[in-house]
């Protein structure tokens, strides 16, 4: 049986939509970590307990990161009892600890998720019960929320440092039709390869959250740094290394860069949102917003990066309405050959519609709705010749 910790060295995942993973794990080498091992949308590392908060303020492309806290095999619920019952949960666990469990199957004999919760949080219960010598405990003290999943009959059972996802940087508070999470829009920033001294352009921007996303990643602005996480009311990790970890990230912050970053969109309705957001995200002074229809848009400069998750299908209401959209698109592709798009769509046949194969296409699920993100290079690679 793997405990997935030592003394001083801990194991962790992360785990990562489908088609992110080397996005996250590039993220990860940046933050400095090393010996990154990638498997079915998790990517697993070791380090010390300074990792918990750090990637939890820092990580843009990941949804959490979980304690790696034991595996085994288990084909009955017998022996799913005995591999929980047999997890030092005391190390982490406090007498008055919240831990509800969540459940996974997939591929296993062990098929009734409230069945697998239930055995696990009873063989939780009676391990504390031996530690502490209590026959009752209140759950009213932190978080600790235990995640059993069952894959091919093997038990992979993890704790949840984060709470909340990391997409909900806490910026984002009202509702807009079809949102990009923001993990993902910083993933489509990532694959981008957007320089910052260059200006950035969403055209058809919605509540913001992809300007939004740009300006913290230009800027170095931890994506977390407005948020709280589960492990923050933990004893096991000391608020020094919280502390030390925040004013890390206030001093890396390049809050006086200058950017030059442009969203537009024909809707006023939703830009008020996406000014509102942006200044919960404190960075409103570098993006500038407009109401324009893409049909009448001029890109400024003749250098950028355009990035854009456009409506499709039933957002759109009409086929032709679609097809109008993306051949604006190719139009302004064709007229400023210094710009590179990254369009990320699910609209079936759109290379055919926007007129050119892209140079790549990446496959990035949004929640459970799958579609690509489709890069389109600049012709030509002269520079801008003035900012705004």
């Amino acid at each position: 049986m793997s405990l997935g910790m030592s003394k001083e060295r801990y194991a962790y995942v992360v785990p990562v939509p489908m088609g992110m993973e080397s996005i996250t794990k590039e993220e990860l080498k940046a933050l400095g970590y090393d010996d990154l091992r990638l498997d079915n949308g998790r990517i697993y590392f070791e380090g010390d307990l300074r990792v918990i908060p750090r990637v939890n303020l820092w990580l843009r492309t990941g949804d959490r990161l979980l304690i790696a806290f034991g595996s085994f095999s288990a084909s009955t619920f017998e022996d799913l009892f005995i591999g929980i019952k047999a997890l030092p949960w005391e190390i982490w666990l406090t007498k008055d600890a919240r831990f509800p469990v969540l459940g996974r199957t997939h591929g296993s004999q062990l098929k009734s998720v409230p069945h697998i919760q239930s055995v696990a949080k009873k063989a939780i219960v009676e391990r504390l019960k031996a530690v502490y010598h209590e026959s009752w405990f209140s759950e009213e003290g932190p978080l600790y929320t235990v995640e059993v999943s069952l894959i091919k009959d093997q038990a992979f059972v993890t704790i949840d440092t984060t709470g909340v996802s990391l997409h909900k940087r806490g910026y984002r508070t009202l509702v807009s039709p079809a949102p990009l999470k923001e993990t993902l829009a910083a993933a489509l920033i990532y694959l981008s390869r957007w320089k910052t001294d260059e200006p950035l352009v969403d055209p058809l921007c919605g509540s913001g959250t992809i300007p939004i996303e740009a300006a913290l990643f230009g800027r170095h602005i931890a994506p977390g740094l407005r948020r709280s996480f589960a492990a923050e009311d933990w004893p096991q990790v000391p608020q020094r290394l919280w502390d030390f970890a925040r004013k890390e990230a206030k001093d890396l912050a390049q809050r006086d860069k200058k950017l030059e970053i442009w969203g537009s969109d024909i809707d006023e309705s939703v830009l008020s949102m996406a000014r509102y957001h942006a200044r919960m995200a404190g960075v409103s002074e570098t993006i500038r917003f407009r109401t324009v229809d893409v049909r009448k848009l001029s890109l400024p400069h003749d250098v950028g990066t355009l990035i854009t998750n456009p409506p499709y299908g039933e957002r759109m209401g009409k086929e032709d309405d679609v097809r109008t959209l993306y051949e604006t698109l190719a139009q302004l592709y064709r007229t400023h050959p210094g710009w590179s798009m990254l369009i990320y769509t699910a609209y079936p046949g759109f290379e055919t519609v926007f007129g050119k194969k892209a140079h790549k296409n990446r496959k990035l699920y949004n929640g459970r709705l799958l579609a690509y993100a489709y890069q389109y290079a600049r012709t030509n690679t002269q520079k801008p010749s003035h900012r705004a």
